[in-house]
């Protein structure tokens, strides 16, 4: 009997599979071998996990359902089921969180010196009054207090935004209840520290300060109840491009509007005032599978601002430095190193500082003609930004496309965008209906020998914030043939010069998702003349119908497939005569998995591609992503190195279940081995022996190896 491989049976929802990454996120918070603070860091990246969800992906299944949309996603789905579904997951999601903050990290805070003051009524009377001081002199003169009555209508209440709500009624009356609001003033930090005597630190959350003071708020009123507040909105950005003459001013036109979305979650305290409850769900229109009551404090983002307090560090992990590369040794010629051949980074594990002076260094040097890169997302302070400025500034012909559509960057990046115009660059605001994600930069070099071309490829954004915390990997080149592809991009790019025909990189939309088929497809041919066929690939996120599509046949044709994939997977394992030969594994640790790496054993002469692009429609059809091959057998050798630590991960590995679940790995009797904590230790080694100090340990060196 032939399989269809297009049977929805045989994939997973997407919306479903990212709720699943967040419990795996969630279960580092829960983890008693990790400690104490970082699992208060992974419960803090759930909440704010979970709030890009509703704003983005819950969002958009509402527009659909709203606008009658009733197409049936791949595993058979449509938006009103897919909704009902999410809603269910996403309170027990939730549950599970307040849950792990309630039972286990407040008592193990607790003992731990620091107490986190739950309700104002547990104050004691010299403590109430430094709250209450603190009050009137920081808060009060911030806060502006809003009354509902028929001369003044419910007011806008912003998206993300925490609020206190209030019944009041005119003091000596009894006059029926009026609905009041505060705002909870983000310019003002959340946790407040309280004066204690001995080595005990208290805090308590500026919300609990303003609800205890509500009354000086409204002088004339008895405050009958008072609960916090806060919803979520629609943020997604919708833009008509082609009526939109300038994309800039329409961004920030759209901007101003994710205030007043579509409310479409509303999280209140537990237990708040029935009547007060009523008022603000019929204000802001939201059903009751869209309330959250909440046991414990609002938006739990909040426990990184704790995570951040001074005195705490023997509860951290030890901050890890990244390490000097080998081959681009402080204060070099950049230029001259590439010169001797290709040059990997594997951040965070090898410092970002190359990159960075890579680009410093063509601003300053006099040989250097252009210099052309994408952004996507940058830091708040951004040192190439700086450096392409002043590169501008000398005289140099600098090309930067800046993303402005890269989602909730975009006002970071309309403000880089307009300081590198007025330092003279010539900024292209990325293309018509495309994103534009690739990471890609050219330095245009006068030599003796004519001009050379100089490329740093990568897999993360130019962020040297976020290199310290996604794993990522660049590659430094001046191979003459990537320098002409690297031109022909950035010339589709400027202008609609597209070359006949391409050298090196692979780009999307045009041809990316072809090739990557091709690539499937060979080793399933391989596998059926019995030759060797394996596929190992890593990246982000996985749920293209026709790249899955093509893993099953080549997996029914005897494919040995290895999946890395941290969040989303609609791919099913296990299922008889379709993903028999294929595993998928999720690696949640220290540091952000982000590189995308793609290994094709291709009958054993095998070839390493990496990338900016995840296995997505979004990625391979509607962005502009660069593929690139790594030819340098060394560095080939290392990105293999790199996939075969990671699947020997027994420690942040969770695996894919043939039933849809995760599950950590049995390690009783094994010896552990954390992939992550594997790649510190080598790049010190490496930077060690790089300046003649000895070695600490063989390359096989096992971070863990205590046994389980």
């Amino acid at each position: 009997m032939e399989i269809d491989f297009k049977d929805p049976k045989y994939y997973t929802n997407r919306e479903l599979s990212w709720v699943l990454f967040d419990y795996r996120v969630l279960n580092e918070a829960r983890d008693k071998s990790i400690p104490l603070f970082e699992r208060l860091k992974f419960l803090s990246i759930t909440a704010s996990n979970l709030d890009e969800f509703f704003m983005i992906r819950v969002a958009s299944l509402k527009d659909m359902e709203n606008a009658g949309y009733t197409k049936k996603d791949i595993a058979g789905m449509t938006p009103t089921e897919q909704l009902k579904a999410l809603h269910v997951a996403i309170h027990e999601l939730v549950d599970l969180q307040y849950s792990t903050y309630n039972r286990s990290l407040l008592p193990l805070l607790e003992k731990n010196g620091l107490h986190i003051v739950r309700e104002h009524e547990q104050l004691t009377a010299e403590e109430a009054t430094y709250v209450d001081q603190y009050f009137q002199e920081n808060v009060y003169p911030v806060l502006t207090p809003m009354a509902v009555d028929s001369s003044r209508p419910f007011p806008l209440i912003r998206n993300k935004s925490l609020n206190i709500g209030a019944m009041v009624r005119k003091k000596n009356s009894d006059e029926e209840l009026e609905f009041a609001t505060v705002q909870v003033p983000s310019v003002l930090s959340r946790v407040v520290r309280i004066p204690s005597k001995g080595k005990a630190c208290k805090i308590i959350l500026l919300e609990e300060i303003i609800e205890r003071n509500m009354d000086k708020l409204f002088l004339n009123y008895d405050i009958v109840c008072a609960h916090p507040f806060r919803i979520m909105r629609n943020a997604d950005l919708s833009i008509d491009e082609d009526e939109a003459a300038d994309l800039l001013k329409e961004i920030e036109k759209q901007l101003k509007k994710r205030q007043w979305g579509e409310a479409i979650r509303l999280e209140v305290e537990s237990g708040m005032d029935k009547r007060l409850l009523k008022i603000i769900k019929k204000e802001l229109n939201i059903e009751p599978e869209n309330i959250y009551e909440i046991d414990g404090p609002l938006d739990l983002t909040v426990l990184m601002k704790i995570y951040g307090l001074e005195g705490f560090d023997h509860l951290k992990t030890p901050k890890y430095e990244p390490q000097q590369s080998p081959e681009l040794p402080a204060g070099c010629n950049i230029f001259e190193e590439i010169r001797k051949g290709d040059i990997l980074l594997h951040h965070p594990f090898q410092s970002f500082t190359p990159v960075v002076d890579f680009i410093r260094q063509a601003a300053r040097d006099p040989e250097v003609l252009a210099i052309k890169q994408t952004l996507y997302r940058v830091s708040g302070n951004s040192p190439i930004i700086a450096a392409l400025a002043q590169a501008a500034e000398n005289g140099k012909q600098v090309t930067v496309l800046v993303e402005l559509k890269a989602r909730f960057d975009e006002e970071n990046n309309i403000v880089w965008a307009r300081m590198l115009e007025k330092a003279g660059c010539h900024v292209i605001y990325g293309l018509v209906g495309l994103k534009t994600h690739s990471k890609i930069t050219l330095v245009v070099r006068r030599e003796e020998d004519g001009i050379r071309r100089y490329v740093h490829l990568g897999t993360g954004n130019y962020n040297d914030a976020t290199a310290k915390l996604y794993t990522d990997v660049g590659m430094l080149t001046c191979a003459e043939r990537i320098g002409e592809d690297a031109t022909a991009v950035f010339n589709m790019l400027s202008g609609y010069s597209e070359p006949l025909f391409w050298n090196k990189l692979a780009l999307a939309p045009l041809w990316l998702k072809d090739k990557f088929l091709h690539l499937i497809e060979r080793e399933k041919n391989y596998a059926l003349e019995g030759k060797n066929a394996h596929i190992i690939a890593k990246m982000n996120s996985l749920c293209d119908k026709d790249i899955i599509r093509a893993l099953y046949e080549a997996s029914a044709a005897g494919v040995k497939i290895e999946l890395i994939v941290r969040g989303i997977c609609c791919l099913k394992v296990g299922i008889p005569g379709v993903s028999e030969n294929i595993s998928v594994r999720s690696i949640v640790g220290n540091f952000l998995e982000h590189s995308r790496i793609f290994y094709f054993a291709n009958d054993d002469h095998y070839e390493i591609y990496c990338g900016s692009a995840d296995w997505m429609p979004r990625n391979l059809e509607r962005r502009v992503e660069i593929l690139f091959p790594v030819d340098r057998p060394e560095l080939k050798e290392e990105l293999l190195h790199i996939l075969n630590s990671q699947l020997k991960d027994n420690v942040k590995a969770s695996i894919l279940q043939p039933d849809g679940s995760y599950e950590k790995q049995d390690k009783r009797g094994k010896q552990l081995f954390n992939s992550q904590d594997a790649f510190c230790l080598e790049a010190i080694q490496k930077a060690k022996e790089a300046v003649g100090e000895s070695a600490i340990e063989s390359r096989t060196f096992i971070p863990e190896t205590h046994h389980e």
